[in-house]
């Protein structure tokens, strides 16, 4: 089953989703840049700080609390430290473009948590046998989001239909080391390209990790706190099932749900060059 990420700073909304199977709790502290990336798109951002972390810390004990960082910069190590000291288990890098940032990154983290590398960059994926090279690398988890930004595609999920994310899936696979792919919806949900066709390209690249995406419980909308824990309840079961359906399957059957995805995929593309 694929580990499921899933971003809130809330300690009540955080225990709701790790006892309805989330297996990570993601604090995003990540800011520098990323407005001036993405400034008109409905993209969250998030300005958590480490007293979430800290109180996230204090209720969780069952799910891992991953923390996204900064891009390498100059006070890189005073804040990874400081998130280590409050409790992070796992330590996200994003925007990285060059395997020096990584090694510095993998230097300041020193074994001290998880080291999860986000690639989200063109220039990080033309670079990738670099990095892939270097020690000290626990997971990596694929950006769509970002990354089809960089090398200028109009969806983000055009990376799984132009090759981009099986040559990148493919040598993370060759160094055995787990990898996850973008986020995701809930099972059943009314939405452009379903959350099953999602997930069974996860399936077929070998991902093992997930985020819960925005759709799937959006809390700026959704505040009552018994609707949360109905909403998490009845997604993950729902995911949940569907992913013990792809487990039993033989290859043949990914072959065929990939084509039925690029096609769902391209008719999105063409909706959008219409508009």
């Amino acid at each position: 089953m694929l580990k499921y990420f899933y971003i809130t700073n809330n300690p009540e909304v955080a225990l709701i989703a790790q006892s309805c199977g989330v297996d990570r709790i993601f604090v995003d502290m990540e800011y520098i840049g990323k407005e001036e990336r993405q400034p008109n798109l409905d993209t969250v951002k998030n300005r958590h700080t480490v007293n979430d972390v800290i109180n996230l810390r204090g209720v969780l004990d069952k799910s891992e609390l991953l923390v996204r960082v900064n891009p390498v910069h100059a006070d890189s190590e005073k804040e990874i430290n400081s998130v280590i000291e409050a409790g992070a288990d796992v330590i996200m890098l994003p925007m990285f473009k060059t395997a020096d940032e990584v090694k510095r990154f993998i230097g300041f983290v020193s074994k001290r948590a998880k080291t999860l590398l986000l690639l989200e960059t063109d220039e990080a994926v033309k670079k990738l046998d670099e990095i892939l090279s270097l020690d000290g690398i626990d997971e990596i988890h694929i950006g769509l989001n970002d990354l089809h930004l960089s090398q200028n595609k109009r969806f983000m999920f055009e990376l799984l239909t132009d090759g981009t994310v099986d040559c990148i899936a493919e040598k993370i696979r060759n160094k055995g080391i787990p990898f996850g792919i973008g986020g995701v919806g809930a099972v059943g949900s009314d939405v452009a390209l379903p959350a099953e066709s999602i997930l069974c390209e996860h399936y077929r690249l070998g991902s093992s990790m997930a985020i819960l995406a925005r759709a799937f419980c959006d809390t700026s909308k959704i505040t009552d706190l018994n609707e949360i824990k109905s909403v998490f309840e009845s997604g993950i079961r729902a995911n949940r099932e569907y992913e013990k359906m792809l487990s039993s399957q033989k290859p043949v059957f990914f072959v065929h749900k990939h084509e039925e995805t690029k096609r769902i995929i391209y008719e999105i593309i063409n909706r959008k060059k219409d508009n």
